[in-house]
């Protein structure tokens, strides 16, 4: 942890304020010590002093939501529907394990482009091909340790057969398909359990508090009951998120009605997981039950907006579940489905995409509200031992510092507006993670940035031969899963969320 003092600076507090006051920021151990103007130097001694005069200083960013894993596979995909998409993201593999220095480099990648948008914190829900090791936990959470980042990990990686995680499918294969499904490596629940408790006893906490654990299922129709409940036990044990996949398209919406005779927020409800600690990510295809049953839980919903059009899952009914004080948090998802870790992308995206789906302005998302779901939502489901998300005493001292002078503010007439649907993430200037400079004048000190680009380019030429061997081994099973797709969206599910339908 890093004492220092901004000086000078225009400070937004959080997204309930509407105009910038002048003042100095004191950190004193990784938190918010003092506020206010003029404060004198000796006011946290020996700290550093970071002149930031005239220029915007904001809570860091929280993305809530992100699949690490994505981080090498940009570019390599139109847009599918998720459940074919997923067949070219997530190899059927038979064996073998992950390099940890390919995965290290792959986190590094996504830490050193979120830092330099001024995100000091994110959410990653990664999974592991085939399966999950300690080596490779360590690889990712090593990496965000290393990179200066505040970062929460979950171990994503479904515990059924392929075939069973969906409508229709297990008709549209082959037998010999089935059964070589049957047949791949597959996480169990005990085992997952194992890797959680060494998740858990080795990096929650680790890095100065910078690195929690989450537990994840990655979707209910990816887990077992009684995996469901273990991991619900383990998030209230140790008071951890608990991320959730839940009616992403509607595919699953269809799979929830026929393998149990309930939408899936209503499965998780009656198994007694649906709780505050719940992330539930992306809620595009959620009924009015659904809504009320979200919000009565505490549960966060996961706003995903660019992915959500990317791979035409639909749109999310935000005003719905604001209406019913559901709080939201608002994610990246992942370098091949959003295409990049720009939060500053999906924030205007949240605050434009939902005009098409509502002929009454007064219901389109605000400014405001968008920014709450960034710093006030992904605050409540980090659970944080320290307040992110704001600039207040005893908070953590987490930062980004914006260039006033840059296009985004000529004029500048409202400041939250311009940060939602102007800002970029190019007037970042400095990044500060529990009081930590981690960018300093657009320059990362904690990454050396050209080593890591050499290690990347060396790595191209098998990261291009892996993706086309991916296509190519996805070719066998597509028109199946573009089958079921098809007669999912010939079933009525008595709503619609893609536009112009």
């Amino acid at each position: 942890m890093h004492d220092l003092i901004l000086k000078g600076g225009q400070v937004l507090a959080d997204a309930a304020s509407d105009t910038l006051i002048r003042a100095d920021i004191a950190v004193q151990g990784g938190r918010i010590k003092a506020i206010g103007p003029d404060l004198p130097q000796d006011i946290v001694p020996g700290a550093e002093i970071l002149d930031v005069t005239g220029q915007l200083v904001i809570p860091g960013l929280i993305n809530a939501h992100v699949h690490s894993p994505g981080n090498l596979m940009r570019g390599t995909l139109d847009g599918l529907p998720l459940e074919v998409f997923m067949l070219y993201e997530v190899p059927q593999q038979e064996g073998g394990t992950e390099d940890a220095d390919l995965l290290r480099m792959r986190t590094l990648l996504g830490a050193a482009e979120m830092l330099r948008l001024g995100i000091t914190t994110v959410a990653d829900d990664a999974f592991f091909v085939p399966l999950t090791t300690p080596q490779a936990i360590d690889a990712i959470a090593g990496a965000y340790a290393d990179s200066g980042m505040r970062a929460t990990l979950g171990l994503d990686q479904p515990v059924v057969v392929e075939y069973e995680k969906y409508p229709f499918l297990a008709d549209l294969l082959t037998e010999a398909q089935k059964a070589k499904m049957r047949a791949l490596p597959r996480e169990t629940p005990e085992g997952m359990l194992a890797h959680y408790d060494y998740l858990i006893s080795r990096w929650h906490g680790a890095a100065d508090g910078r690195i929690g654990a989450a537990v994840s299922c990655s979707a209910p129709q990816r887990a077992t009951p009684d995996y469901l409940r273990a991991l619900s036990a383990l998030a209230n044990q140790h008071d951890l998120p608990f991320f959730c996949h839940i009616l992403e398209t509607r595919t699953q919406r269809v799979l929830g009605d026929i393998k149990f005779g309930k939408s899936l927020v209503q499965y998780v409800h009656d198994e007694g997981v649906l709780d505050q600690h719940m992330q539930v990510i992306h809620a595009i295809w959620v009924d009015d039950n659904d809504i009320a049953l979200l919000a009565k839980s505490g549960a966060t919903v996961a706003h995903n907006p660019v992915c959500n059009m990317r791979l035409g899952s639909g749109v999310m009914p935000f005003r719905a579940l604001r209406d019913a004080g559901i709080p939201l948090c608002l994610g990246t998802d992942e370098a091949i489905s959003d295409d990049s870790h720009n939060l500053w992308g999906a924030m205007k995206a949240a605050a434009t995409v939902h005009a098409l789906t509502d002929p009454d302005p007064a219901r389109w998302p605000k400014a405001d509200e968008v920014l709450t779901a960034v710093w006030d939502g992904g605050n409540q489901v980090l659970r944080r031992p320290a307040p992110l998300g704001r600039i207040a005493v005893g908070a953590a001292a987490d930062f980004a510092v914006l260039d006033l002078d840059a296009p985004p503010y000529r004029p500048l007439h409202d400041i939250r507006r311009q940060l939602v649907l102007c800002e970029s993430g190019a007037s970042v200037r400095h990044t500060i993670v529990a009081g930590k400079v981690v960018l300093r004048d657009g320059v990362l000190t904690t990454i050396d940035e050209s080593a890591l680009l050499r290690q990347l380019r060396a790595q191209e030429p098998g990261l291009r031969a892996a993706a086309q061997a991916l296509t190519d081994s996805a070719a066998e099973l597509e028109p199946a899963y573009r089958e079921m797709v098809r007669l999912a969206f010939a079933t009525d599910v008595g709503m619609e969320r893609r536009i112009g339908r």
